[in-house]
């Protein structure tokens, strides 16, 4: 069953009001619109409106609470949670790649795949990068026994694939070669306009 609480940001004895400040923040920060159509926020949007369509509706809060309380006590272990399998189909990338990333764990009763959030306890989830941050995209799975109040933890980085020309200018040694070059060159151009045109004249 999914956190619509975590979804939204709030506690679990969120009043109405702070239920609506925190939608209005989080749909406009995830609306499609405001980010080219892309798959993960429109996702995320979906998540957000379905929390708070149910959280603020009185009669549907109280049958979510009455499940969702209902469903962490039957997936409490008294075993620590173990992580069994986390995975990406590939770790090096292009900008707007679909990357799989996988997951299996036991004995934890919440799951987080972040940076997407809540999850089931095994599953797989389709996405496309389309920002990196200095050139690495972290996914980190986060599992959390509550009954025992223990958690494990594992992550991937997957990494932007550099053009040639990228990987010259990645150091100032490689852009000095890059640029010693691009003036030998320019160099030879000269020279070879020079030497034509006293041959024409």
């Amino acid at each position: 069953m999914k956190n619509y609480y975590y979804f939204l940001g709030v506690e679990e004895n969120a009043s109405e009001e702070e239920i609506k400040k925190a939608y209005r923040k989080l749909s406009l920060k995830y609306h499609p619109d405001k980010n080219s159509g892309d798959d993960f926020f429109a996702e995320r949007f979906r998540e957000v409106k379905e929390a708070y369509e149910t959280l603020i509706d009185e009669e549907k809060r109280k049958a979510y609470d009455r499940g969702y309380s209902l469903k962490k006590k039957s997936i409490r272990s008294d075993f620590p949670p173990v992580i069994k399998t986390f995975s990406v189909n590939k770790t090096n990338v292009d900008k707007g790649d679909e990357v799989i990333v996988k997951w299996n764990t036991q004995h934890a009763d919440v799951v987080k795949v972040l940076p997407f959030g809540l999850e089931k306890p095994f599953g797989e989830r389709r996405f496309k990068i389309t920002e990196f941050k200095e050139g690495k995209f972290h996914v980190v799975l986060h599992i959390t026994n509550t009954k025992l109040h223990k958690t494990a933890v594992r992550g991937i980085t997957i990494t932007e694939n550099k053009t040639t020309l990228e990987e010259m200018m990645d150091t100032p040694k490689k852009r000095g070669v890059l640029f010693g070059k691009i003036y030998l060159v320019i160099i030879l151009i000269v020279l070879i306009i020079i030497v034509l045109s006293r041959l024409f004249n």
